[in-house]
């Protein structure tokens, strides 16, 4: 429910893990009381739909969201199609998250990102429309239909419960996300500081529309590096963070890092990248870095910091195991109670 965060909670899951641990974490999750799953699809590494279909087949209870596809990929009636087919998969319990992209990845493949917001206004105004079971004419900037409907023949007609999320970062994208959308997906790799703007920006937004900020759900997306061993812990989301700040300018912009610190990582990597790269920019990354912007250590100072987000505004965090052991980043975030 918008504007309430007692006990609530979600896992991340990107790539670091296969779709069958993906399948099986789900279902730990779910076991334990958590509310959702969110897939990534950020860099050109997992496609978020086809291990959503996975995870929404082995459990029965648990939410199902994209954190986050793209709005310029797919045409709006696939999307449309696409999570309608995910809703009859997993009734009521899909979330559709839409994100704006990056570059250099999307110019490398010959996206041009103009326009970004009139481009997501559009998106998730006709999509809604589209899931509604309505037929659609819309002729905008970037969407073009002309007299088109999700045409099902055998089976139900009715209008599809998928909410929609803008996964926003800079504050122009989270006004339109309290204009607009059912909610906003906090990124990570920022410090719960960020937040503050975040809400104002959302509750700008959603005066527009006639609302009030707690009309909106707002989930933050949090890198969870939790280990009894706190080196450990620390190193890992150390390479991920690296990764992100050499990569990724709206996140470089969002995070509170040093901007120094961001420039001489910028000199030794940037999209794509391997290990070697990777490995020699994080030495200049230090532990200071990691823990403003990250869940990162034991596991009381994991809860720690994920309190501080949620104190800053955001009403779910849904957690990234960089840990091996997932489990126990599950138990001991479960609203059921920690197990170790």
């Amino acid at each position: 429910m918008p504007g309430t965060t007692e006990g609530r909670v979600a896992l991340y899951l990107q790539d670091k893990h296969s779709i069958r641990d993906g399948m099986d974490y789900a279902c730990y999750a779910e076991e334990r009381g958590f509310e959702a799953v969110w897939q990534a699809e950020s860099r050109l590494v997992r496609e978020a739909t086809v291990p959503m279909a996975a995870y929404a087949a082995v459990t029965e209870r648990i939410k199902i969201g994209s954190g986050v596809v793209n709005n310029w990929t797919r045409n709006v009636g696939l999307l449309a199609a696409t999570f309608s087919t995910l809703d009859d998969l997993a009734p009521g319990r899909i979330l559709l998250g839409i994100g704006a992209w990056w570059d250099p990845l999307a110019s490398k493949v010959g996206i041009e990102r103009r326009r970004p917001l009139l481009a997501m206004r559009e998106t998730v105004q006709v999509v809604r429309r589209l899931l509604a079971m309505e037929r659609v004419t819309f002729h905008g900037d970037f969407v073009q239909l002309d007299d088109v409907e999700i045409d099902i023949v055998h089976g139900d007609r009715s209008p599809k419960s998928v909410p929609i999320y803008i996964g926003a970062t800079g504050m122009k994208m989270m006004e339109l996300a309290g204009e607009i959308a059912d909610g906003a997906v906090l990124n990570y790799m920022v410090s719960p500081a960020y937040n503050r703007g975040a809400m104002e920006a959302l509750a700008e937004g959603a005066a527009r529309a006639g609302r009030s900020i707690d009309d909106l759900d707002r989930p933050q997306l949090v890198v969870c590096s939790l280990d009894r061993d706190r080196e450990e812990a620390l190193d890992r989301a150390r390479e991920l963070l690296t990764q992100y700040l050499g990569q990724q300018p709206h996140i470089m912009k969002a995070s509170g890092i040093d901007p120094s610190l961001i420039d001489d990582i910028g000199k030794v990597l940037t999209w794509p990248a391997g290990p070697e790269e990777i490995h020699r920019a994080m030495k200049l990354v230090p532990d200071e870095a990691v823990q403003l912007i990250t869940a990162s250590g034991t596991p009381e100072e994991c809860r720690a910091k994920v309190r501080e987000y949620v104190e800053a505004g955001a009403t779910c965090p849904i957690l990234y195991p960089l840990g091996d052991d997932v489990r126990a980043m599950i138990d001991a975030f479960s609203p059921l109670g920690d197990r170790t």
